[in-house]
């Protein structure tokens, strides 16, 4: 590790935010979650604040907000309330001058901003860690956002995650805490989201992506990107114009219904969650914009979660038990998706999830949070040596943000409801495609492979049979361990015998009178004594360092 005179700001910065929470019950706590203590007092009050540590961590910078953002998906870490604040934590941070902004746009387009648009409001409308965008139109009278990348952001990320690296090889390396947290995973997860969230090309795809994937939705709009104004550094896309869906007035709410508008958006994430495996991972408010025409707009898909078939089956079976209440059926699902430790308590972690379920059997949209739910739901597996996959935290992170969405425009909605209603309506599309041509003509192939290789195989295995060379081979005992063991069993007993009559011996013999004594006691038994402490002292080494 190398502390180069140029990198002494950003390991002073560090250091001292390290500093302020070196010491806290919040840091306490967390460390006891990592090495599973029992603590002999809950801790519910710290020195910081969630809101404080928000601010804390976007005062250290962009790095440092992405790095929360990161760590709201780590529910074996962190109290639920931290959680919570680090989900919604948003990049807030000062504009860029419009001369650095000029700079970057003609650069990276080949042409002058005079010349590519009509015109390009200097005053941007969103100001974020990575870029901030601005509203412009094309030459050809399209309304266009422009989102631009900071000057020189890059490097800085790269410095900040270089320093966090080398920070964590450190604590992995010499703390069982930092073993425990997997730590350089969480770091390495950290510079893969960052260096996409970079790339606006990357950026650009999703958008593309997403809006074909959703394009069946009427009430929900993907902005997409203009290609011949968009590189790695400037997004160039259709612009919406909106507002954060949690900033619509009381009086607007009450003069609107939202539940279709709900149902619609609730839908097209359960489709992207269950059915495409392709989703917008980061649904905020902020993200989530109402259009003047009453339709939704997700924008920002810098971070996207993909998840394979085999998971989507998962996810699709755990949002069936969620929608039913089903206490028992979330427990299998997602035991049947953990790694186990060998102290794993899979009896405690199924009671504790059937507690969690019927505490929010009735709950409507305001009340129920099924992001916090499946939250604590992690993190009782953690407390309880269970490992989730990441999958199931980046799930939980996603139902957190939209459950804001739903419980501000429409509290009075049954999600369960909306959920199985969307959950049935698929199964019945997924069992449709099976019955098509291509998968029929599928399963044809596959069984007269089957057949044609049947009758060589038949004739193979009673070929075996009659000439007496058909074999089974069962993996089960360890025969010689098993007698082994028995054996230093049996010789310890044996042993434990002869030492048991030596004593008894030497004692009934004290009360005979001889010749012989030692120390003025009969000899004979005070050897039978001697041998026997010689023996007990051997056979106590042999079991506590020898284990033979």
């Amino acid at each position: 590790m190398s502390f180069l005179p140029e990198n002494l700001v950003r390991y002073q910065k560090f250091l001292s935010f390290m500093l302020k929470y070196w010491n806290s019950d919040l840091l306490h706590e967390t460390a006891l979650n990592a090495i599973e203590q029992e603590k002999s007092e809950k801790i519910s009050q710290f020195d910081q604040t969630p809101e404080e540590l928000v601010e804390d961590l976007k005062k250290m910078g962009p790095t440092y907000v992405k790095l929360g953002q990161l760590l709201s998906t780590r529910p074996d870490l962190l109290p639920d309330d931290y959680l919570q604040a680090l989900s919604s934590l948003q990049d807030d941070l000062p504009t860029i001058p419009f001369d650095e902004v000029r700079e970057v746009v003609e650069y990276e387009i080949g042409n002058r901003i005079s010349k590519a648009f009509n015109y390009f409001e200097e005053e941007p409308v969103a100001s974020a860690s990575i870029g901030q965008v601005h509203i412009a139109e094309l030459r050809s009278g399209k309304k266009v956002a422009v989102k631009v990348q900071r000057p020189g952001i890059r490097k800085k990320f790269l410095e900040d995650l270089n320093t966090l690296e080398e920070v964590t090889a450190l604590a992995v390396k010499h703390t069982e805490v930092g073993k425990k947290y997997a730590l350089n995973d969480v770091m390495t997860e950290l510079r893969r989201i960052m260096l996409q969230e970079l790339d606006y090309l990357r950026e650009a795809n999703n958008l593309v992506t997403l809006g074909t994937n959703l394009k069946s939705y009427r009430r929900l709009i993907v902005p997409q990107p203009i290609p011949d104004y968009t590189t790695s550094k400037v997004l160039t896309m259709e612009y919406v114009k909106g507002k954060k869906v949690t900033s619509v007035s009381p009086l607007k709410k009450t003069e609107e219904d939202y539940k279709a508008l709900v149902d619609e958006f609730i839908e097209a994430y359960l489709q992207q969650i269950v059915s495409d495996g392709f989703v917008h991972a980061d649904p905020h408010p902020g993200n989530i914009h109402l259009l003047e025409n009453g339709k939704i707009a997700l924008i920002d898909l810098g971070m996207v979660a993909q998840f394979s078939k085999k998971m989507r089956e998962n996810l699709l079976r755990l949002l069936l038990g969620l929608s039913k209440n089903n206490g028992e059926e979330i427990a299998d699902t997602l035991l049947q998706m953990s790694e186990r430790t060998e102290k794993a308590t899979v009896e405690a972690f199924r009671r504790k999830v059937a507690v969690m379920v019927d505490e929010n059997r009735n709950s409507t949209a305001k009340d129920m949070q099924t992001g916090k739910l499946l939250i604590q739901m992690n993190r009782s597996a953690a407390m309880n040596g269970i490992h989730l996959p990441v999958d199931v935290n980046i799930l939980g992170k996603i139902l957190l943000n939209m459950d804001q969405i739903i419980a501000f425009l429409a509290p009075e909605l049954d999600l369960r409801e909306s959920v199985t209603k969307y959950l049935n309506k698929h199964m019945q599309t997924e069992m449709l495609k099976d019955f098509a041509p291509e998968e029929i003509f599928s399963v044809l192939l596959e069984s007269k492979n089957l057949l044609e290789h049947l009758p060589s195989r038949i004739n193979k295995v009673t070929e075996n049979l009659a000439n007496n060379k058909f074999k089974m081979q069962i993996d089960a005992i360890d025969e010689k361990s098993l007698t082994d063991g028995f054996q230093k069993v049996a010789n310890r007993i044996t042993l434990g015998l002869v030492i048991a009559a030596m004593i008894i011996g030497a004692a009934m013999l004290m009360s005979v009178p001889s010749a012989f004594t030692i120390f003025g006691y009969p000899g004979l038994a005070i050897i039978f004594f001697l041998l026997a402490a010689v023996g007990g002292i051997y056979l106590s080494y042999v079991i506590l360092f020898k284990n033979e």
